[in-house]
Order: structure tokens, then sequence, then C-alpha cells
């Protein structure tokens, strides 16, 4: 499942991001990819480590903790600290699919990847290019959204990173391990859950909804591995 999440950042938290990353020194992107990666790689990030990406990770974390959506759809039980990234004069990254398991910097800690997400920083016409492409078995969708916006999909995606021919390209990245590991199920509970929250704002709380409510946390605790 593809979800766009928007405004998970506003205009202002949007501009003091940019502001600290335009200050900010850039490595090769190579440097956090595995061989495979490395050969269709050609983009620059922040290191790991940087103190700079942990603060500002630290700040869309708190917005995603923030965001009914985000956490509807996602049920996210662990995070590798958000990452950032910039493109620009023809820099892209060729058609890969994201590594399975991910290694929380700092702590050891091996996380599974069931949830690849991007931020973007940059409103879509500050520059041309730069489609986030995602192929599923339904086909292939470019994706561009305004600065602040999210998009989840599945880490099992094959996807790239179009080049960027004019301006620059500006996002975060991150992964989840979510409660739920299997994508048709955590759909499933999503579409749940939304249709909840439709039900009670059209006809209030009732016993039908109570009960559906009931049917979601069951199937939730007997999906979860929390």
């Amino acid at each position: 499942m593809m979800l766009h999440v928007p405004d998970v950042l506003t205009p202002e938290q949007v501009r003091e991001i940019r502001a600290t990353l335009d200050a900010t020194l850039w490595i090769d992107g190579r440097e956090t990819v595995g061989d495979q990666g490395a050969q269709v790689k050609r983009n620059r990030q922040l290191p790991e480590h940087s103190p700079v990406g942990r603060e500002l990770g630290k700040a869309v974390l708190g917005a995603l903790a923030r965001n009914a959506l985000f956490f509807s759809a996602a049920l996210p039980s662990r995070f590798v600290p958000p990452l950032f990234n910039r493109y620009e004069g023809g820099e892209h990254y060729g058609l890969h699919v994201d590594g399975s398991v991910r290694t929380v910097p700092g702590t050891g800690q091996q996380l599974r990847t069931d949830l690849s997400c991007t931020l973007f920083l940059c409103d879509p016409e500050s520059y041309e290019g730069g489609e986030l492409e995602v192929v599923d078995t339904y086909g292939a969708h470019e994706v561009k959204l305004p600065a602040g916006d999210l998009i989840v999909y599945p880490s099992s995606s094959l996807h790239r990173v179009r080049p960027v021919t004019r301006g620059v390209r500006i996002c975060s990245f991150f992964w989840v391990q979510s409660m739920v590991r299997d994508d048709s199920r955590r759909g499933m509970l999503f579409e749940l859950d939304q249709t909840i929250l439709k039900l009670r704002a059209s006809i209030g709380e009732r016993d039908e909804t109570v009960a559906l409510t009931g049917h979601y946390h069951n199937l939730l605790r007997m999906w979860s591995e929390v």
C-alpha cells in the first residue's frame, strides 16, 4: 500500500529545516549503501552520525508522532532515524530495492524494514525531474509532493529517483518496522480504521461502531508482533 500523508511538517518547520540544511556540508550518498546500491546511486546526503541530522531527525519523528493518519497506516514499532539527501545537476538514484534489515546508527540494534518513507522538503515547482518512481504489481507510480508532505510505501518495492535536471531536490528518508509485518494485513487494518472514523463522524458513536472498533483491535492483537 502506498499512502500520501499531507502536512506532516508546517511551512515554518520546512523553512527552519531547509535553512539548517542549506548551511550544512553533504557527503557522497554512496557511503551509506551496499555494493549493488552504490552502482546506481548518485546523490549526496548528511552523514548517518551527523549531529545536525540527528537533531533534525528528532523534529521529523516528533511531527510524525502527532500525525494520526501516519500512525493508522504504518502502525510503527521502531524507526531508523531519519536521514537527509540532496539531488541536483543530474544526480539520481537508479532502480533498486531497500535492504531488508538496517542497523540503527549508534546502537547496534537491527530493524526489519517494512515501510520506506520519503518526506519532501522542496516545493515541486522549484526543481525539474526528481520524481520518486515506485514499481509494484499495478505498474510504475511517480511521486513528487509538496514540501512537508510524506509518501509511505512497502520497502519491498522496486523504486528509483529520476535525475534532477534543474534546481535542488532535498528530502528526508527513513524506514519503519511496523507492528504488523504483512503489508496486506496492514492495509486492511488501515481501511477498517479509516472507515470507523468516517462512520463516527457521520452517525456518531453507536453499538455498531463500538463493535467494529472491537474487531479492529482484535485483529491488531492477532497480527501484531509487539
